[in-house]
């Protein structure tokens, strides 16, 4: 009951993967109303999703949650990007995808410093897209 609105973020860079929906799809099919989800299809990464999360859709604060390998990381980099955040790792089966994440974390740990440091723009800024406040006014009067 704490969460009154979800940006789903991530990669839809082809045709045949989409981040974004996918996440859509399953939230709406959990019982999560589509008018309080909020897609964002140009997290190519995830110092895109929160450089996004905060320039494109004005996020200030957010409950993040991802794969319990990714969080930590996930949590620095919105940090970094100016959202006061809190992360929820989920636990998975440890399965080759796991282990691949895991694995990949390694890697992605050094980039990420540099992203914080750097503040890179994200591949692409955009205007300002008034879905998330269009949500959570949606929310309060309801």
């Amino acid at each position: 009951g704490k969460v009154r609105v979800i940006l789903v973020t991530g990669d839809n860079g082809r045709t045949d993967y989409d981040e974004p929906d996918a996440m859509r799809r399953y939230l709406t099919d959990h019982g999560v109303p589509d008018g309080r989800v909020v897609s964002d299809y140009a997290g190519f990464d995830t110092w895109d999703s929160c450089a996004r999360a905060k320039r494109v859709f004005g996020v200030d604060r957010a409950v993040l949650i991802s794969q319990g390998f990714h969080i930590r990381r996930a949590l620095a980099l919105c940090g970094a990007a100016g959202i006061d955040a809190y992360g929820v790792g989920v636990d998975a089966v440890h399965d080759v995808t796991w282990y691949g994440g895991g694995a990949r974390e390694v890697l992605a740990a050094g980039k990420a410093a540099l992203d914080a440091v750097v503040r890179p723009s994200p591949t692409f800024l955009g205007p300002h897209e008034p879905g998330v406040e269009r949500a959570l006014s949606a929310a309060e009067r309801e």
